[in-house]
């Protein structure tokens, strides 16, 4: 039992020590994504309490370039394991500033979230995402609650359109957009922005 609280001791102080060191080293992220990973833009995401496991592999597949983007891309290229490791455990400590829904298309937006759409084959977000939006980490499906509107409304249309690449679990989501209207994924962005 000691041996195995000791583990425990051990790891939390690996965390901490390693979110500490992402600390030193998002300053650079900060112009985009705020000092503490709550971006004011709203075409950026907001990557306070993200999974650590979910963006360490969206660091690598911009430093991959399976995911393009002409800011992060670069951002990435030169990023360590330990870097991004160190950034991962930084923003996951950090708690996201939530946003809020508005009413006109709160029901359709609870509606494809929760229940997805028989008819046209639209999953619902619940079952990958969870009933709050925290994502799996184990998974890595990410935390969505919270998340901009503008940006996750693009980062659907971009796998509708193919613009953004679906490569191993994230396959699921262009299958999910390409069925979506853009009513729906206007609506369900909408509710995701002020889920909790």
């Amino acid at each position: 039992m000691k041996k195995h609280i000791f583990a425990i001791c051990i790891s939390i102080s690996s965390i901490a020590v390693m979110a500490d060191a992402g600390k030193d080293k998002s300053a650079v992220c900060a112009a985009c994504h705020g000092a503490d990973g709550n971006s004011t833009n709203a075409l950026w995401p907001k990557l306070a309490g993200q999974h650590e496991s979910y963006i360490v592999q969206q660091l690598k597949n911009f430093q991959s370039d399976d995911r393009q983007d002409p800011s992060m891309s670069p951002q990435a290229a030169n990023l360590s394991e330990q870097d991004m490791l160190d950034l991962a455990a930084y923003f996951a400590s950090e708690t996201i500033n939530g946003g809020s829904t508005s009413k006109d298309s709160l029901m359709l937006g609870q509606k494809i979230y929760r229940g997805g759409n028989k008819e046209t084959g639209v999953s619902a977000c619940i079952a990958c995402h969870g009933p709050s939006g925290k994502g799996n980490p184990a998974a890595k499906y990410p935390a969505i609650s919270g998340q901009h509107a503008a940006y996750a409304l693009k980062q659907l249309q971009d796998y509708k359109s193919g613009k953004r690449k679906a490569t191993g679990k994230a396959e699921i989501m262009r299958d999910i957009a390409i069925r979506m209207s853009e009513a729906e994924m206007q609506a369900v962005t909408n509710y995701i922005q002020g889920l909790y």
